[in-house]
């Protein structure tokens, strides 16, 4: 943005000169940049170049039916689909402004009704966790260990076993469960 002093020198510089690119020379600046600041001069028509403040964004009287698409979809409504929905209501605005609103409904939406998750803290000794290893070969066979442990414990339980179906898995549980305590004998 450039300063009020500078968009002066610029105006000064074109009107002595007539010309765009003579005055960009004059200024040290693209000559796009005189032809932008003498047609904001012609617009502007008396009032102060620069200072006139951003409009007010179109969207803004439909920002309410824009939550309620956002809502009624669950936050799973489209913007070009919403932009066709404000059309018919009147809405003049630019698609691009409508991607916006609806970026920012969903973001809201999401805030409110997002998911909440908490991170799972083992408590010692509460939960028993297993896993499968690869075991030694015996007599030409291939083993599997079952590995098992108490979370936030020293507590560890390693059982080769032939394989791994159900009734294998069910007697390395039965024989974990007991060495630790966890039932009955």
């Amino acid at each position: 943005m450039k300063r009020s002093e500078e968009i002066m020198e610029i105006l000064e510089a074109y009107d002595l000169t007539g010309s765009l690119r003579a005055a960009a020379a004059l200024c040290g600046c693209d000559h796009k940049t005189v032809g932008l600041w003498v047609r904001a001069r012609e617009q502007a028509a008396g009032e102060p170049l620069g200072l006139r403040g951003r409009s007010r964004p179109v969207t803004g009287p439909f920002l309410e039916k824009v939550e309620e698409l956002v809502d009624r979809s669950h936050g799973k409504i489209r913007a070009d689909k919403a932009h066709e929905r404000l059309v018919v209501m009147g809405y003049l605005g630019s698609e691009r402004s409508t991607r916006r609103a609806v970026a920012q409904a969903k973001h809201r939406y999401r805030q409110k009704h997002g998911r909440r998750t908490r991170p799972w803290i083992p408590e010692p000794g509460l939960w028993l966790q297993w896993d499968y290893g690869d075991g030694p070969v015996v007599g030409g066979r291939c083993t599997s260990l079952f590995c098992a442990w108490l979370a936030w414990s020293r507590f560890r339980v390693v059982l080769p076993l032939w394989d791994r179906t159900l009734p294998s898995v069910v007697m390395a549980l039965d024989r974990t469960l007991r060495r630790c305590g966890g039932a009955q004998v």
